[in-house]
C-alpha cells in the first residue's frame, strides 16, 4: 500500500482480499493528526499483508481524503459503504467527524474503528474506540497539575464538542478539588494568529499557574509559538494538553516546546520491547518522521482487527465485535485489550513533559491499565493523587 490516497473507480471483487476503508484527512485543519493516523494504518496493513494477510487473503484498503470536512467524511463513508463493498472503516480524527459518519455506520450495520482520544459520553455497538477517554487521561492530568503546578487554571480550546466537553470535565475536577478556573475561552478550529495572540496576552496578564489547551491543528501550533514569542516561560506556566505529540513539536519547533506537558497512554520514549520493535519498523518505513500516539493508536487497531478477523474468518460486524473482546495485542504501549462492556480500550495512563529536543520524559505512570469509563459514572479522583507514584 502506498502512503498516498487512491480513489478506485472499479473496486476489485471482495473475494480477492479483505476490503476495508481508510478515512483520514491528509489535508485541511486536522491534516497533521490525520496524516499520522494514516501512516500508522499504512504500516500495520503492510505488516499484516507481509505476513500473508489473514487466512491467506490480504487486507485490501480503499482510501479517501475527507479534507478535514465533516460533510466530506459523511459523504465518503456513505460512498465506501454503498459503492466500494466496504463494511469496516478505520477513520475519523475528531469527534465532529466521528459524529458525522456514525448515523451512516449504524444504519448500514458497518463497523468503525476510531483511534483518537475523545471526550467520552458515547457508546455504539458499531464502533471500537481505541483512544483514551477522560478517566484515562484528564483525571490524571488534573490531579498532577493541581499537585505540581498550582490551582489557577486557564482553559482555551477550539469551538466544537471535544474541547467544550473536555473543558467541562476539567472544570468540574479542578473546582471540586480546591482549584479555580480563571478563564475559559474558545476560538474557531482554524483560529487566526491575531485571535491567538490576544489569548496569549490575556494569559500573560492573568498569570495562571497552568494553561489547559484543547486547541487543534494549525491554531494549536501557532499558539505554542506565540506563547514563547510573548516571553511566557513554560517552566513557570506550562501548557498542558491531551493532544500535543512528537510530530507537532517538530512542526512547532522543538526548542519552543520544552517544559510543556501531555497526558497520553503513549509517547515514543517508552522503554518497552514492543515499542522498540514498532519504532524499528516505523523508521524503516518512514525515515526520521517521529512516531506519536496518533500513529501508534491507528497502528494498534489494525492489528487488533486482524487478530479478530483471524478468529471469525468473516467481516460480519457482530462476530468481529465479539471476537475483538477475546483478543489482545502486544502494542507499543503495552498489552492492549478492548473492554467488552463498552467497546473502549483498556489503557495505562501516563504524563510526560516535553524536552527541548521535542521528545517526552515520562514523569508519572499509572500502576497498571485503567478500565475505560466513558460516561464518567464516578470521577474516582482520590486514587489519582499520585502519592508515591512516579516513572
Amino acid at each position: 500500500m502506498e502512503a498516498s490516497s487512491r480513489q478506485p473507480a472499479n473496486p476489485a471483487p471482495a473475494d480477492d482480499g479483505w476490503r476495508i476503508g481508510v478515512l483520514y484527512s491528509r489535508t485541511g485543519v486536522t491534516s497533521a493528526t490525520g496524516s499520522e493516523h494514516f501512516f500508522g494504518t499504512v504500516l500495520a496493513i503492510e505488516e499484516v499483508n507481509a505476513a500473508g494477510g489473514v487466512g491467506g487473503r490480504l487486507l485490501d484498503p480503499v482510501v479517501y481524503d475527507p479534507k478535514s470536512d465533516p460533510d466530506e467524511y459523511r459523504r465518503l463513508a456513505t460512498r465506501m459503504l454503498q459503492e466500494d463493498d466496504v463494511t469496516v472503516i478505520f477513520g475519523c480524527s475528531t469527534s465532529s467527524s466521528r459524529k458525522a459518519v456514525l448515523p451512516v455506520i449504524e444504519r448500514t450495520n458497518a463497523l468503525l474503528w476510531y483511534c483518537s482520544i475523545y471526550e467520552g459520553f458515547e457508546y455504539s455497538p458499531n464502533v471500537i474506540y481505541t483512544g483514551g477517554v477522560p478517566n484515562q487521561n484528564s483525571m490524571q492530568l488534573a490531579a498532577y497539575l493541581l499537585r505540581n503546578h498550582g490551582r489557577r487554571f486557564f482553559l482555551v480550546g477550539a469551538d466544537y464538542i471535544y474541547p467544550r466537553e473536555s473543558n467541562r470535565i476539567m472544570r468540574d475536577m479542578v473546582e471540586q478539588h480546591g482549584g479555580e478556573i480563571v478563564e475559559e475561552l474558545y476560538l474557531p478550529s482554524d483560529a487566526d494568529p491575531a485571535a491567538l495572540e490576544e489569548v496569549v496576552r490575556q494569559i500573560k496578564d492573568i498569570a495562571p499557574d497552568v494553561v489547559f489547551s484543547t486547541l487543534i491543528g494549525r491554531g494549536a501550533r501557532d499558539f505554542y509559538r506565540l506563547y514563547r514569542e510573548h516571553g511566557i516561560d513554560p517552566a513557570q506556566i506550562p501548557i498542558a494538553s491531551l493532544t500535543m505529540t512528537e510530530g507537532e513539536t517538530r512542526m512547532i519547533g522543538s526548542e519552543l516546546c520544552g517544559s510543556h506537558i501531555v497526558s497520553a497512554s503513549y509517547v515514543n520514549t517508552l522503554n518497552l520491547a514492543s515499542n522498540q520493535r514498532f519504532l524499528k519498523s516505523w523508521h524503516a518505513r518512514f525515515g526520521d518522521q517521529p512516531a506519536s500516539m496518533w500513529s501508534e493508536m491507528a497502528y494498534n487497531q489494525v492489528h487488533l482487527f486482524a487478530l479478530a478477523l483471524a478468529r471469525t474468518g468473516s467481516l460480519d460486524t457482530a462476530r468481529l465485535v465479539e471476537a475483538v473482546h477475546e483478543v489482545e495485542f502486544d502494542s507499543p504501549e503495552g498489552v492492549l485489550k478492548i473492554d467488552p462492556e463498552n467497546n473502549h480500550a483498556i489503557l495505562t495512563p501516563r504524563i510526560a513533559v516535553c524536552r527541548p529536543d521535542g521528545s517526552f520524559d515520562i514523569v508519572w505512570e499509572g500502576r497498571g491499565p485503567v478500565k475505560p469509563d466513558p460516561y464518567l459514572t464516578t470521577y474516582g479522583f482520590a486514587e489519582f493523587w499520585l502519592d508515591g507514584e512516579s516513572a
